[in-house]
């Protein structure tokens, strides 16, 4: 895996993939550009289950219709500003059995998702699951 980062000038910088992918972060306090590297951290967290957690429910033929993980954090005061604390919601759409959907979290934080693993070295990772009405995607 190989990434670079280009400033653009005043506090904006592009990151981009070795095969071109790119997104845009902005270190101003107002975030106009984009997200925050540590904001985008927190988006690479969330899509990372996502992925896991949909993929489990689905080898498991659970009916899931929508899924949206939301993460709060917690930084430390001072420099380096580490997360100390990510708590993660999970709102579940479809009529998917609770304890499946639990299931398939404790999977992606324990076993697969990369991105919690790295960090939990720092940061204590909590998670919800909250089940959404059957009848509206997540």
């Amino acid at each position: 895996m190989i990434a670079h980062s280009e400033w653009n000038g005043g506090s904006t910088f592009e990151g981009t993939t070795a095969n071109g992918n790119s997104i845009f972060f902005d270190a101003d306090p107002a975030h106009i550009d984009g997200p925050s590297p540590m904001e985008a951290v927190l988006m690479a967290l969330c899509a990372c289950t996502s992925v896991d957690v949909v993929s489990i429910l689905q080898k498991k033929r659970e009916p899931v219709l929508g899924l949206r993980v939301s993460a709060t954090a917690e930084q430390a005061p001072e420099p380096p500003r580490v997360f100390t604390h990510i708590k993660l919601t999970y709102a579940v759409s479809g009529r998917v059995r609770r304890r499946a959907a639990e299931k398939a979290v404790e999977l992606s934080k324990n076993k697969y998702c990369s991105v919690s693993k790295m960090l939990e070295k720092a940061a204590k990772v909590a998670f919800e699951v909250v089940m959404v009405d059957e009848d509206e995607p997540a």
